[in-house]
């Protein structure tokens, strides 16, 4: 059993920058930080390997936004840069089944309680 704990969110300006932390219990393998805007379904913002060396995003937020882990800590990081009004969100830490990175977020079987991140313009 693996519980996710997210923090870090808040209220940000536009173009401001935010980092969210997931704190990890329990054995993870690959992780991923998800999304869900209003009116809208659950989005991939990034994903990584549990070894950390291979990471994946939404084109949306490439090169603005660094998905991280360590291990030691077990603690999953997301650092967001260059935010925009339209990434108001609820963001969500998971914990894959695979120890290579999934986009699909099927392939994720456990999720932390989710982080409010609200962008002003």
């Amino acid at each position: 059993q693996v519980q996710l704990v997210e923090s870090g969110g808040g209220l940000v300006q536009a173009g401001g920058s935010l980092r969210l932390s997931c704190a990890a219990s329990g054995r993870t393998l690959s992780m991923g930080w998800f999304r869900r805007a209003p009116g809208k379904e659950r989005e991939l913002v990034g994903a990584i390997t549990w070894s950390g060396g291979t990471t994946d995003y939404a084109d949306s937020v490439k090169g603005r936004f660094t998905i991280s882990r360590d291990n030691v800590k077990n603690t999953l990081y997301l650092q967001m840069n260059s935010l925009k009004p339209e990434e108001t969100a609820v963001y969500y830490c998971a914990a894959g089944r695979t120890v290579e990175l999934t986009t699909n977020k099927d392939m994720y079987d456990y999720w932390g309680q989710g982080t409010q991140v609200t962008v002003s313009s």
